[in-house]
Formats: C-alpha cells, sequence, structure tokens
C-alpha cells in the first residue's frame, strides 16, 4: 500500500467521524480494525501494544478466543428474550457469578453507568424500606473527583466542570468528601439519613489515585457502624485489573453492593452486574427496576467465559507481577519529565511535568508513533493500563518505546 494511500484511508475515516459523529471525544488521530491479545492494528496495517484495554474492559486481551467462541454459539441459537421470559443462560450465569463472588444475588445489566444507577436506586430502597429513613430524605456520600459514569443523575455528584457544566438541574441527596479522607466520612457519616458511601476503590479517571493502605478497611468500618451500605464501583479496577480479583480483595474488604462491567465481557459487549445480598437485593419486586437487554442470554454466556479466562489464566497473579516490572522499569528511565509514578497491578499512570500544558498529549501522538497506545487523561496525566495476558518481553518492549518517546519533551 503506498503511502498516499495509507494516509488517504486513515483521513477517511477520521473524516467520516468529523462529518457525521457528534463531537463528544477527543480521540487519538489513529483508525483502529483489528485487535489480538494486547495489540491492535491500524487501517495501515501498522500494529501497536493498546495501554489503554479499552478503559479496563480488555482485561483478557482483545478477542479472547475462549469468549469470541462462547458468543458465536449462543449468538447462532438465542440473542435476546427479554425479561419477560427465563433463558437457560441467564439461569447458569446468575448462579455462576454469585458463587463466583460470593454473593446471594446478582442483577445483571448493561453498561456500567447502569449499574452504577441500578446501585443507586437500591441503596435508596433499602433505606426507606429496610433502615427505616423517611421518605425523600435518602443521602449516599460520594468521593470528589470521582468518576461513575455521564448520565444525569451521575454527574449530579461529579466534580469535573466538564462532565457537569450546562446539564442541569442536578439530582439532590448526594453528598461530596474528599477521597480517601476517613475524618471527612466519619463526620458525614453523622447524618442519619445516609444510606450509602459509593466509592471507587481506585480512582481511575482522576488518573489512577491509589488511596492510603487501610483505607477501604476503615471505611467499611465506618459504613458498618452507622448501618450505611459501603457500595464498591469495581467497574476499572475490579476483574484482576489491580492484582486481585477485586481492588477490594487487598484489604479484605466485602462490599455490601458490589458493581462491576466493562472486563466482565472481555470488552466484547456491554455487561454489567450489581451484587448484594438477600437483606438489599430481595427489596426490589417486580417492575421496580429492569433492562430489555439486561441478562440476555448472548451477554450471560459471554460473562461466563470471560470471568472463566480470568480464573484459568491466573490473570489476578500476572497483573501483579507485570505491574511491579512495569513500575520499576519506569522508575529506572529516570525521566526528569515524570514527575510520579503510581498504580497498582496493571491500572498505572504516570503524571508529566513540563512547561507545556499538551505534553501529555504530544508524549501520547510520540507512543502512537513508535508503536503504543494510550491517552491523557486531565490534562498531565497518562493511564497505563495493558491488557492482563501481557508478558515479561511485551512490557520491556513497551518500556523502550516510552523511553524513545520521551525525547520529544527535550
Amino acid at each position: 500500500m503506498s503511502t498516499t494511500s495509507i494516509q488517504s484511508a486513515t483521513q477517511h475515516f477520521l473524516h467520516l467521524e468529523e462529518q457525521y459523529g457528534a463531537h463528544n471525544y477527543h480521540p487519538l488521530p489513529v483508525v483502529l480494525n483489528k485487535g489480538q491479545g494486547v495489540f491492535m492494528w491500524d487501517v495501515e496495517g501498522k500494529r501497536y501494544f493498546d495501554f489503554l484495554s479499552g478503559y479496563s474492559a480488555v482485561n483478557q486481551g482483545h478477542c479472547h478466543p475462549k469468549i469470541i467462541n462462547a458468543l458465536i454459539e449462543q449468538a447462532q441459537k438465542l440473542t435476546l428474550t427479554s425479561r419477560a421470559f427465563h433463558s437457560d443462560a441467564m439461569g447458569e450465569f446468575v448462579e455462576y457469578i454469585t458463587q463466583y463472588f460470593g454473593y446471594q444475588k446478582v442483577l445483571p445489566m448493561n453498561s456500567g453507568v447502569e449499574a452504577v444507577e441500578t446501585a443507586i436506586k437500591l441503596c435508596r430502597h433499602w433505606a426507606y424500606l429496610v433502615k427505616g429513613v423517611a421518605q425523600d430524605k435518602a443521602k449516599i456520600i460520594v468521593c470528589e473527583q470521582n468518576f461513575h459514569g455521564r448520565t444525569s443523575a451521575v454527574i449530579s455528584f461529579s466534580t469535573d466542570p466538564t462532565a457537569y457544566q450546562n446539564f442541569g438541574p442536578y439530582m439532590p441527596g448526594f453528598v461530596k468528601i474528599p477521597f480517601n479522607d476517613l475524618a471527612a466520612l466519619e463526620d458525614a457519616l453523622q447524618d442519619e439519613n445516609v444510606a450509602g458511601f459509593l466509592v471507587e476503590p481506585i480512582q481511575g479517571e482522576a488518573g489512577v489515585v491509589v488511596p492510603d493502605e487501610g483505607y477501604l478497611r476503615g471505611a467499611k468500618a465506618l459504613c458498618d457502624s452507622k448501618n450505611v451500605l459501603f457500595m464498591a464501583d469495581e467497574i476499572q479496577t475490579g476483574l484482576c485489573r489491580t492484582g486481585h480479583l477485586l481492588a477490594c480483595d487487598a484489604e479484605g474488604v466485602r462490599p455490601h453492593i458490589l458493581i462491576l462491567g466493562k472486563a466482565l465481557s472481555g470488552g466484547v459487549m456491554p455487561v454489567s452486574a450489581v451484587l448484594a445480598d438477600d437483606e438489599i437485593m430481595m427489596t426490589l419486586k417486580p417492575g421496580e427496576h429492569g433492562s430489555t437487554f439486561g441478562g440476555n442470554p448472548l451477554a450471560c454466556r459471554v460473562a461466563i467465559a470471560a470471568l472463566q479466562v480470568l480464573k484459568d489464566e491466573g490473570l489476578a497473579d500476572n497483573a501483579q507481577k507485570m505491574g511491579n516490572l512495569f513500575r520499576a522499569e519506569l522508575q529506572n528511565l529516570q525521566s526528569p519529565y515524570i514527575k510520579t509514578i503510581r498504580g497498582k497491578g496493571l491500572l498505572n499512570a504516570i503524571v508529566i511535568e513540563h512547561a507545556n500544558k499538551e505534553a501529555a498529549w504530544d508524549l501520547c501522538l510520540k507512543f502512537k508513533e513508535g508503536g503504543l497506545l494510550a491517552k491523557p487523561t486531565h490534562g498531565d496525566k497518562i493511564r497505563l493500563a495493558p491488557p492482563l495476558v501481557i508478558t515479561e518481553d511485551q512490557i520491556r518492549e513497551s518500556v523502550a518505546i516510552i523511553k524513545d518517546a520521551l525525547a520529544v519533551l527535550d
């Protein structure tokens, strides 16, 4: 393929998106059409390391054959019944996932933010029916710099102006406190109308902000003492990403409500889930919550396969080992432009220090030239989170690309 036709292929697809798609994203100028394992290829045939993993949706690697086979097999039989009827796949899935995570009940949904909305509704419902909070008075504590999605309810408690400005009026009933601050949580919990505490074990979108050791354990204990539900949004941190099955597992914390998504399908389709025990989940009665596609047979088979791959391939252990190696190798670069290296497992970020405010974006463009894809978040931070199937040699090759790219900041 000539250079001219290569450029015209990329430009063609970029033009189509620019012309006909809403401008609600600012992607890197690369057009992808194939993925396998830790790699993706663009329309020009160039191969890249994927260091975003679909915001941690592709933990098992792109197009994992076991997950794709489960998808194809079920797609040829039955894809959707709606929840008006039962399916064999649904029965097997709900048994599998509840036993996998040790909860009594699961409510399956589609996108991650749908699961967050479900958890919010469930928490409020429990507060009125079980805890005895006065009607319409329930409050949920959230953390500043959170990211739980972009629906109207969820942006109502965002502290990111880009997410909430000019989208009001906002839903009431949320109390914002600093992340990683147990004293602030304890203070907020004095309000008897508090029903739940919604938290990301590690704040991903904020730039992989890892709380102090003991924060999650302390937060759960405080919630228990006030009969408040501890709700963990493990959509990005869960499913082996941080070196444990769940990020909460690192501190031995079992959330009252567990929220999962993204890698629950291995990046194959939107699948999310909310897990809780009977006292909480069984407050919901028919007609009070649901989704046409939630728990569809296709999603159920894909999710079972995706969870099985995590276990069969020991991806939590690999994430732990490769994450330790990756951070050590980045440290060894001794770059004056890397102000901070932080993360757990294979959920990592670097903070760039440079006079140029666009330095992180420029660096990501240079990564792309070298064959690695990553994306800045909040200006000076770059999230680095490859699929969990990455090998030691691939880590070292990736760090070499990062090292070469840093020269663009000289």
